[in-house]
């Protein structure tokens, strides 16, 4: 598994902690979700203007968000994998599955926490965690898949000890 983390902000501090916290997210999101297959993961950590550019160019919405999800891969209505053969990204020689790429601002990670009443390591984890079940094939567009996948964040997040506080 290869989980590259690049910092492109200089609002919020980056430390080894704050790496390994999303690393931690990650891998424990793919072990509750069973998904055994070897990953590349990209984690892109901007500020709130560069996510703000990023959304529009991609989704159309010229807006801040927290957190973008660009999944690589084709899920089925049971989230298994489909079509891997068919897909670009999957690198054969090393065996490996592009599974897709996170953007987090944590400059809104940081303004959510203050809201919500919570650490901030809680909001990065929630927002990693959240991309992550995007990422393996998961969506909130309906209230019953909604509440699927809040159920699924706060098991990944007790996993790693950031239960609600």
């Amino acid at each position: 598994m290869e989980i590259i983390i690049e910092n492109n902000q200089n609002c919020v501090l980056v430390d080894s902690d704050l790496e390994n916290l999303i690393r931690d997210t990650i891998i424990h999101a793919l072990e509750y979700e069973r998904f055994n297959k070897a990953v590349e993961i990209s984690v892109t950590l901007v500020n709130n203007e560069q996510i703000r550019e990023i959304n529009k160019e991609f989704r159309d919405k010229d807006s801040v968000t927290d957190v973008l999800s660009f999944p690589m891969l084709e899920f089925d209505e049971e989230y298994r994998v489909m079509h891997e053969h068919h897909i670009g990204d999957y690198n054969y020689d090393e065996d490996v599955l592009l599974l897709g790429d996170i953007v987090i601002s944590l400059e809104k990670a940081k303004e959510q926490a203050q809201e919500y009443g919570h650490s901030f390591e809680r909001e990065v984890g929630f927002l990693t965690a959240h991309s992550m079940l995007h990422l393996l094939g998961y969506d909130h567009e309906e209230p019953s898949k909604a509440k699927v996948m809040r159920y699924k964040e706060e098991q990944i997040l007790q996993k790693i000890g950031l239960v609600r506080e």
